[in-house]
Formats: C-alpha cells, sequence, structure tokens
C-alpha cells in the first residue's frame, strides 16, 4: 500500500547534538508514542531529507542509527520498516489518551445496526438495498459531474440546497401530498435528521416547551433537548395523539412547539383522524404554536387513498414539514428537505450555512436527474409493490408462528406495531439479536423508557423467505417462561 510522506518537526537539541541523532530521537519517540506503528514503512532518505531541508547522507546517518538500538529493521531495496519487535525501553500507548480539559456530559449517540448477510434486519424505516437502482443513479451521478455544471456541483454552493432539486422537489410534494410550494419554500438537507436538529437549533430557545408523541422518535426528541428545549409528552392512542391532552398542556404552560408524526404514527403506525387534525391545526394557530410534521414514509401507503400531510390544508402557516429521500433510496444518500414559507426557509438555511455549509450538491443534481427522467417515480412504484408484499408475507408468518402475538396490518409504512402480552420484550429483543435477528423493543421508544410489551418489526429490508426465517428465529428467542403462547417450527 502507497503510504503519505512522513511529516517531521524536529527542534534543535542540546548543543553540539548531531543533526542525524536529532532526527533519530524524534523518530523513536514517534513509535514509542503509537504514531508510527510496527511493520510501517517510512518515507525514503531522499524525500525526509527534502522535507527537512538537511542532506541527505544525514537522514541515512540517522535511520543506521535507529536501526542500531532496534527501533527500525535494516534498509532494503523496499525501503525502511518500523521493527516488528521494539526495544524493551518501548512503552507504546495502550489506549488513546484522555483529554486535559474538563468535558461537558456526555449526549447519547446512535450507531446504526450493522448489515451482514446472516443477520436479519427487522427495523422500520431500513429499506432494501438490494432493490436500489444503481445503474440509473450511476449514469445520473456520470451526468451530474460532466462539464460546467460538473465544476460547479463539487464548488461552494447555495447552502438551501441545489436549486435544480429544488424545482423537482417543489413539483413532487404539490403532486404527492398536495403541498403547494414554490422552490424558495424548501431547503435540502442532509436526512430529516439533520432537518429536525436544524428546525430546533433555529426555531426552539433554551427553556421552550416542545410537546412529542409520548410513544414516538427519540432522535426527534434528542434534536429538541440539544436545543435547549423541555420536552412534554402527549399521550398517544389509536387515532394518534391525543389534542385535548396537547390542549390541557396549552392552558396551562406557554407551548412553542409540537412534534408529530401524523401520516404513519411513529411506531405505533396509526393514523391521526381526520377530527383531530382539524383540531390541532385550530389549536396551533390559536396560540401560535409551531407544528413540526415529520412525514418520514409518505410514499409506502398500501391500503385506500393515502391522507394528505398536516401542511397540505394549513391556512394559518403553523406547519413546517420534513420529509426524507432515504426511505426511497438509501440512507447513506443522506438525502431529505424541509418545506415552510420562505422566511422560515431562510432562517433554516443560515443556520445551516454555519453547521455544514451546504450539502452534497453532486447527489442533489444526480437524484433531480432521476426526477426529471422519471426514473424515480418507477423506481417508488416498484418497491411501493415489493414492501405491500413483504408486509402481507411478514403478517402471515407472525400470525402462524407467534398466533398470540397482537398485530394488525398497517395501511402504510415499513413496519408494524404488535402486541406481545405477558413478555418483557427488551429481554426478547436482546435474546433475538444473539439468534440473529435485531427489532426494537417499545421501551426504547417510550418518552420515560419504560420496558413495554410492545415491539416494533420491520419488513422493508428482508425478502419474504427472510422474514419467514426471521420469525422462526423470533420464536426460537421468546423469553423461557413467558405466557406468550408460540407454535414449534417443523
Amino acid at each position: 500500500m502507497r503510504t503519505w510522506d512522513l511529516a517531521l518537526s524536529v527542534e534543535p537539541g542540546p548543543p553540539g547534538e548531531p543533526v542525524y541523532r536529532r532526527i533519530a530521537r524524534v523518530v523513536a519517540g514517534d513509535i514509542q508514542r503509537g504514531r508510527l506503528q510496527p511493520g510501517e514503512r517510512l518515507s525514503s532518505t531522499r524525500v525526509l531529507a527534502e522535507s527537512l531541508g538537511v542532506n541527505r547522507n544525514t537522514v541515512v546517518a540517522a535511520f543506521d542509527e535507529l536501526h542500531r538500538q532496534g527501533w527500525v529493521d535494516g534498509r532494503s531495496t523496499r525501503g525502511t520498516f518500523v521493527a516488528s519487535t521494539l526495544p524493551p525501553t518501548a512503552l507504546l500507548p495502550t489506549s488513546p489518551p484522555e483529554p486535559g480539559f474538563d468535558l461537558p456530559p456526555e449526549a447519547p449517540g446512535q450507531r446504526p445496526a450493522p448489515r451482514h448477510p446472516d443477520l436479519r434486519l427487522l427495523l422500520g424505516g431500513v429499506p432494501d438495498l438490494r432493490l436500489l437502482p444503481s445503474r440509473e443513479l450511476a449514469r445520473a451521478y456520470g451526468r451530474a459531474l460532466r462539464g460546467s455544471r460538473g465544476r460547479r456541483a463539487v464548488d461552494y454552493g447555495d447552502p438551501q440546497g441545489s436549486e435544480r432539486l429544488r424545482i423537482q422537489l417543489a413539483d413532487f410534494v404539490s403532486r404527492t401530498r398536495g403541498i403547494r410550494v414554490s422552490s424558495d419554500g424548501i431547503c435540502v438537507v442532509r436526512g430529516s435528521q439533520q432537518g429536525l436538529y436544524l428546525l430546533a437549533k433555529t426555531l426552539v430557545s433554551p427553556g421552550d416547551v416542545v410537546a412529542v408523541e409520548a410513544v414516538g422518535y427519540p432522535p426527534g426528541w434528542q434534536a429538541m433537548r440539544m436545543a435547549g428545549a423541555t420536552l412534554a409528552p402527549i399521550p398517544v392512542d389509536h387515532h394518534g395523539i391525543d389534542v385535548d391532552a396537547l390542549g390541557a398542556l396549552c392552558a396551562v404552560r406557554r407551548v412553542r412547539a409540537v412534534m408529530v408524526t401524523p401520516h404513519h404514527q411513529y411506531p405505533t403506525t396509526v393514523t391521526l383522524s381526520a377530527e383531530r387534525r382539524r383540531q390541532l391545526l385550530a389549536l396551533a394557530a390559536r396560540h401560535r404554536i409551531l407544528v413540526i410534521e415529520d412525514d418520514y414514509d409518505f410514499e409506502y401507503h398500501y391500503d385506500g387513498p393515502p391522507v394528505l400531510p398536516l401542511a397540505a390544508d394549513d391556512p394559518s402557516a403553523v406547519v413546517v414539514y420534513v420529509a426524507t429521500l432515504s426511505k426511497t433510496l438509501a440512507p447513506g444518500l443522506r438525502l431529505g428537505y424541509v418545506v415552510a414559507p420562505p422566511s422560515v426557509i431562510r432562517r433554516v438555511t443560515n443556520t445551516r450555512s454555519w453547521v455544514d455549509q451546504q450539502g452534497d450538491h453532486v447527489v442533489e443534481h444526480a437524484v433531480a436527474q432521476l426526477l426529471e427522467d422519471g426514473d424515480l417515480q418507477r423506481h417508488t412504484r416498484r418497491v411501493r409493490r415489493i414492501y405491500l408484499a413483504r408486509r402481507d408475507c411478514l403478517i402471515a408468518a407472525l400470525r402462524e408462528r407467534l398466533p398470540q402475538l397482537v398485530v394488525d396490518p398497517p395501511s402504510g409504512g415499513m413496519a408494524v406495531w404488535a402486541h406481545a402480552s405477558g413478555v418483557d420484550t427488551t429481554e426478547w429483543a436482546a435474546r433475538a439479536r444473539d439468534a440473529g435477528v435485531v427489532f426494537q423493543a417499545g421501551g426504547s421508544l417510550t418518552f420515560d423508557g419504560a420496558p413495554t410489551s410492545f415491539l416494533r418489526l420491520g419488513f422493508a429490508a428482508c425478502s419474504e423467505p427472510e422474514l419467514w426465517e426471521a420469525v422462526g428465529r423470533m420464536v426460537a428467542s421468546v423469553p423461557s417462561g413467558r405466557t406468550l403462547g408460540v407454535q414449534e417450527l417443523p
């Protein structure tokens, strides 16, 4: 493997100390502190002499001294390497050093579940990357990088996002979601999570009360907390968020914002009823509350016509709409968007310019190309059919193998919300992971983190045979001594 040239800083040593010994001492010190690892190749004597501004023979003498002391192996035609067996005096660091300054409390982070062939991911919101239209995307990337447009795409650009993509998204949300907006009312972001973070930093001040769904999306909650918000959980039932409870909160506290997932509530999958939608918009208008609508999987609606977003019927302009293309294409592309009045978008864009400067305009141009060519539309229709079949497959597998698991087919989305009476689903999720299947225990999605007998099972990332196999692994990992009745696999 080709290595980078080694940068050394050789400070003046004791009076009369030869330069080659100072060089040898610096290299030996870098080996001792772990900067240079055993077996690593050093820069050539010529390159190192040029970078240090010394005669090449001086560096040759330094390497000879290092060899004599046992720090490097003898020079050969392949180069000079750090010795595999170091001198007994070498005290390599065993762990990274601790910082020499005080640290604030550590904020929780999140890591994606690893993908490997033997692991079955029943995680909602995780698409099947095997369905990615790779050929069309590669062609769109190539076109995005050609000519003067390609040069502009890799230069500093508009932090609001590529205007080309924003024009396409404006048409997209108008046709598919009923939201009337121009390109000035859209900010392209690196996924919906960044959109939520930017909204929090832009529109929420420390101490503001933000109402959230009591069973909901923890990363969104954390985005609000990082802006200094005080969160207030609101109950969720079979009709969505309890607007009467939100109204009662507004009667005693000044509520700045409310975060909702009205189309397919995260994680219960229920749709906010028409009556509650009207109540929520009226309440928000009366109290001047910001409504953050996280519409994370609108594309995947299977039964009957989709329910249009709150933002589609918002005469008081209280709704800011956040959505993503990650579920349609791939999460690694990090592509989402925020829809709001232009005055809001300008402020979000200004915040973004200090946090991220801009998005990946090459990706943005490539996805704009997919939209212009109709490739993304065709891909979405194809994947929707596949995910519908997988939803039905998972429901059938659960009803056959785990008949006492209460689960109703969701009208849309990429996951089901199931009730396992008498079972600690946190323990079950841990045992299932050891058995090679990953799903979310309901306790990880409750505001207070209390264990529940609910679990969230995604179906998008697995083929139909893989879903049957995953349910079989769930059966084998049910905590012993629990009351959940299961049927043995044949």
